[in-house]
């Protein structure tokens, strides 16, 4: 049996750990616009857990403030303006 051809081995392939959206001194809140708009699509929808890539915690806090700043008309409730493109 040759030993050069090994089916299971593991590549050794390093990858880059992401970054945290979130950091510890961010306070998530409906004032901080900046990292709120983070977490909205381009339609205006608040985007999901997956996709953000924060907690089952964090996520809840960024909801909360989506909604009480959308309450508060600092955010559309629908971006439906359409991009015409020339």
């Amino acid at each position: 049996m040759n030993k050069s051809k090994r089916p299971f081995t593991k590549s050794k392939r390093s990858f880059r750990r992401r970054l945290p959206p979130i950091q510890s001194g961010d306070r998530i809140d409906y004032r901080n616009m900046s990292l709120i708009s983070r977490f909205i699509s381009e339609q205006g929808k608040i985007l999901s857990r997956r996709v953000n890539r924060v907690t089952l915690k964090q996520q809840r806090l960024i909801t909360i403030a989506i909604e009480q700043a959308r309450i508060l008309s600092l955010l559309p409730f629908l971006n439906n303006q359409k991009q015409f493109e020339r």
